[in-house]
Order: C-alpha cells, then sequence, then structure tokens
C-alpha cells in the first residue's frame, strides 16, 4: 500500500469532520448561527434551541454520518487497497477531531457526541448498541444527557477490549482510538461537570427555573 494513502484517508477524513452541520443546516434552513445563542455549542442540542426539530434531527444525523462514513469505507474497500491494520479507527478519530477543531470554522467546533457514535457504529455494531444502552440507562436514572454521553464514551473502549467473540477482538489502534475520544469528549464537557457538581445542570425535561 502506498504510505501515502493512509496520510490521504486521515486528512480527508478530518476534513470531513470539520463539516459544521448545525451551523450549515442553520444556514440552510434561514436560522440564526447556532454559536451565537444558548450555549453557543454547534451541536443538534443547541440547534434544537431555535425551535425546529427538523432542524436539531438532521444535524444529529448528519454530525453521526460524518463519524461512521470514513470508518464503513476503510473497513469495506480498505482490505483489498492493503488499508493498515486500525486505518479504520484512526479515520475515525481524526473525523472526531475535525467536529472538535473544524478548520473551516476556525476551530470551534461541537462536543462530538453525535459523531463519536457514528464512529462506534461504524466500528463494530454490537459495540454501538452497548454504548446506546449505557446512555439510555444512566439518562434514564439521572436525567442528565452530558453525564449519560460522558459515562457511554467512557465505557465504550472498556466494552470493545473486554467484549467477547471474534467481532469484539480488541486491537491496539481501536481501543486508542474510543479511549481518545472518551478523554477529549469528557474534557469538552467540561462546563457541564461544574455544573453537575454545583447541581445547576439541566435535565431532560425539566424547565430551567
Amino acid at each position: 500500500m502506498d504510505a501515502l494513502i493512509p496520510v490521504a484517508v486521515v486528512l480527508a477524513s478530518y476534513l470531513l469532520g470539520s463539516l459544521s452541520f448545525a451551523v450549515i443546516v442553520s444556514r440552510l434552513m434561514g436560522l440564526n448561527d447556532p454559536r451565537s445563542y444558548g450555549s453557543k455549542n454547534p451541536g443538534a442540542t443547541n440547534v434544537l434551541r431555535s425551535g425546529s426539530k427538523k432542524a436539531a434531527i438532521l444535524t444529529l444525523l448528519l454530525d453521526a454520518f460524518k463519524g461512521w462514513l470514513p470508518v464503513a469505507l476503510v473497513l469495506t474497500y480498505g482490505p483489498e487497497h492493503g488499508a493498515v491494520a486500525g486505518l479504520a479507527a484512526l479515520a475515525g478519530l481524526a473525523a472526531f477531531l475535525g467536529h472538535l477543531y473544524p478548520v473551516f470554522f476556525g476551530f470551534a467546533g461541537g462536543k462530538g457526541v453525535a459523531t463519536a457514535v457514528g464512529v462506534v457504529v461504524g466500528v463494530n455494531g454490537s459495540l454501538a448498541l452497548a454504548v446506546v444502552l449505557s446512555f439510555a440507562i444512566v439518562l434514564f436514572f439521572s436525567r442528565y444527557v452530558s453525564l449519560a454521553s460522558m459515562v457511554a464514551a467512557v465505557f465504550a473502549p472498556a466494552f470493545y477490549l473486554f467484549g467477547d467473540g471474534v467481532a469484539w477482538q480488541a486491537s491496539a489502534p481501536e481501543v486508542l482510538s474510543l479511549a481518545a475520544m472518551a478523554i477529549l469528549l469528557v474534557w469538552r464537557h467540561r462546563e457541564n461537570i461544574h455544573r453537575l457538581l454545583a447541581g445547576t445542570e439541566s435535565q431532560l425535561g425539566k424547565k430551567k427555573t
């Protein structure tokens, strides 16, 4: 395999991740820039604050899609081109980094939850199911979306590492990429962590007073 191909794949994945769909979808639908209101975070949750559920759902799906696509493409077409081991995981991590630090939007991106889910779906469907179930359980009992997101992100590399079966065999690139995404996702939620500790974090379905 040409040594430049992995570099090109990672770079293309980062550029794809750099497409801030929260901003793009909002512009196309005539909505305010999500970086100008609410949490100022260019993500689906903040887009929802615009009052457009359609825009929020579209943002969520596209953000997840850009995490899934590079992983799926490498896993599908990489073997016949001699793709190096772990290239799919590196492509997913690059897309995730693109979302967090998008070159097209001044390196000010979102928190990466939807994109991380897309990457996990691409890596392994069973892993994605376990992560989503973890998210749902924590959200059900706590009603904190931020807490559920962080817990699910941290569990992802552990699930992959200790899972059984051929499809769950752990390799260093996948585990390290999932761990890196978990650390970065928690770091991007540091303000939420402060609010959780202070008891001021918003709960799902509960209006602010």
